[in-house]
C-alpha cells in the first residue's frame, strides 16, 4: 500500500475509535432514565435524585404513568377549593381528576426536569395492597407490558427507576414495578437498562431487608449488594442553610388535589435505590459511579 494512504487509513480508524470512545463517555456522563410509576406524586420518592441527574449531569429523564389517577378523590377537600369543583364526590372526582392530576404531575416535572411523559391510563380503582387483583382483573396487563417494552426499546434508557415493591406498599405501586420488570425482561440482554427499586428512609432507620415480592421472582433483590443512596439532607448554599428536601417539597406542593400528600413535606432523608437480581451484574460498578457523581458538590460555596 502507498505509505501516504496507509497513514491516512490509520488516522481515519483512530479518529473513529476516538469518536466512539467519546460518545460512550458522553452517554455515561449524561444518563437517560425512565421512571415507571402508578400515580402522579409517586415520583416524589426519587425527586431529588432526578433533579440532580437533569441539572448536574445534564441527563434526560422521562416518565411512564400506568394509571389514570382517578382514584385520588377521597382526600381532595382542599382541592375542591383550589379547583372549584366537588372532587370529593366520587363521580365528579373520577371524571375530573385524571386531567387535573396529569397537569399537577407535569408542573412538578418542570421543577425536577422531566423531559417527556407516557400515559397508559389504566384504571386507578381504589387503594389495595393486593397486586394480584390489580394485575389480574383491573389493568390490561398485556397492553401495559407491550407499551412499556416499546417505550424502553425506543428510548434506549440506561436506567429505569420504579418503586420498591414491598409488601406494605400500594398494590398499584407493586404492579407498576412488576410490569416494568416484565417489559425489560423481553428486551435482548445486551440492550437492557438497569432497573432500580426506590424507597425513602430516615437517617438512622433500622434496616428491614426486602428480598423480593412473593410470587414475582423478577422482583428479587440481589443479596450481598448495597443499596445506592442520594442524601436529601446534603447541605449547600450560603452558610449551608439549604438542602435537597426543598426541591422535593416544591414538587409535593404541585399535587394540590392530594391533601395527604402535602403531609410528606420534609419527610425522608435518603432516597435509596435497590439492585434487582435480573440486572446485568457487570453494570453494577457503572451504577455505583453514577451515584458517586450524584453525591459531588453542585453549587458553589457562597460568601458575602
Amino acid at each position: 500500500m502507498n505509505p501516504v494512504l496507509y497513514i491516512l487509513s490509520c488516522a481515519i480508524i483512530l479518529l473513529g475509535l476516538s469518536s466512539c470512545t467519546h460518545s460512550t463517555l458522553v452517554a455515561r456522563s449524561s444518563p437517560t432514565v425512565l421512571i415507571v410509576t402508578a400515580h402522579p406524586d409517586d415520583e416524589s420518592g426519587m425527586a431529588a435524585t432526578v433533579w440532580k441527574i437533569t441539572h448536574a449531569l445534564k441527563g434526560n429523564v422521562d416518565l411512564a404513568l400506568v394509571t389514570n389517577a382517578e382514584g385520588g378523590y377521597k382526600y381532595s377537600s382542599l382541592g375542591n377549593i383550589i379547583y372549584g369543583r366537588e372532587l370529593t364526590d366520587e363521580d365528579t372526582g373520577r371524571a375530573l381528576l385524571p386531567a387535573i392530576r396529569k397537569k399537577e404531575l407535569m408542573a412538578g416535572g418542570d421543577i425536577i426536569g422531566i423531559r417527556n411523559y407516557f400515559f397508559l391510563d389504566q384504571q386507578d380503582h381504589r387503594y389495595t395492597l393486593n397486586v394480584d387483583s390489580t394485575l389480574g382483573y383491573v389493568w390490561d396487563t398485556s397492553f401495559v407490558v407491550k407499551r412499556l417494552t416499546e417505550i424502553v426499546e425506543a428510548g434506549e434508557y440506561d436506567y429505569i427507576f420504579c418503586m420498591l415493591p414491598t409488601p406494605g406498599t400500594h398494590g398499584h405501586h407493586k404492579g407498576a414495578t412488576v410490569m416494568a420488570l416484565e417489559a425489560v425482561s423481553r428486551i435482548a440482554e445486551g440492550k437492557r437498562p438497569v432497573v432500580l427499586g426506590v424507597s425513602v428512609s430516615e437517617q438512622g432507620d433500622s434496616l428491614d431487608v426486602f428480598k423480593g415480592l412473593e410470587g414475582y421472582p423478577r422482583t428479587t433483590i440481589s443479596r450481598g449488594l448495597p443499596s445506592f443512596q442520594f442524601d436529601r439532607t446534603t447541605k449547600f448554599g450560603y452558610k449551608d442553610r439549604l438542602d435537597y428536601k426543598i426541591i422535593v417539597n416544591w414538587l409535593i406542593a404541585e399535587h394540590k388535589s392530594q391533601g395527604t400528600m402535602q403531609l410528606a413535606m420534609n419527610r425522608g432523608d435518603l432516597e435509596e435505590f435497590w439492585w434487582f437480581d435480573m440486572n446485568d451484574r457487570e453494570k453494577f460498578e457503572e451504577t455505583r459511579e453514577l451515584f458517586r457523581r450524584l453525591a459531588e458538590t453542585f453549587f458553589e460555596e457562597l460568601e458575602f
